[in-house]
């Protein structure tokens, strides 16, 4: 069995690269599974995600955790790396912020099953936690949990 681990097409993997100015401009990219047919989950963990609160212009902080079962395709990890840091400048809410993110990734990769957990540090002493699934997570599948606590000083 060969498998192609052709990267013809991307744009930033082994390039140099700037950070894009906001999420709409910033370049997501996928690569072909090699393990597609095979029920795994792939996990993605930003624990200094940041953003800008569009009202007061302070910065916000959370932390996103990203599981996906995949399909045909992975997420190219610098890619995400660059989409993820554009938030930095990004004036939105916590809400729109994770979805976004969520979005994104469901449109680029079609996986099987997706969820996000943005755990968001206080902002006037109130954590705003979002989460998101695209739907039941698949049976046979080993799905752990996110490992976040509820606010109590995040540690």
């Amino acid at each position: 069995m060969t498998t192609d681990h052709s990267h013809a097409g991307l744009t930033q993997l082994g390039q140099d690269t700037t950070l894009p100015n906001s999420p709409e401009e910033a370049t997501l990219e996928r690569v072909p599974n090699p393990q597609a047919g095979f029920g795994y989950v792939a996990r993605f963990t930003a624990p200094e995600f940041t953003s800008i609160c569009p009202m007061t212009g302070q910065p916000d902080f959370a932390q996103l955790v990203i599981d996906y079962v995949p399909g045909d395709w992975l997420v190219e990890s610098k890619s995400l790396k660059l989409f993820l840091f554009s938030f930095r400048n990004h004036g939105a809410f916590h809400e729109d912020c994770t979805m976004t993110v969520a979005r994104r990734l469901v449109d680029l990769l079609e996986p099987h099953w997706l969820r996000i957990g943005g755990y968001w540090y206080p902002r006037g002493g109130i954590p705003i936690d979002v989460f998101y699934q695209t739907g039941e997570p698949p049976a046979d599948v080993w799905i752990p949990e996110q490992g976040v606590a509820p606010y109590r000083g995040r540690g």
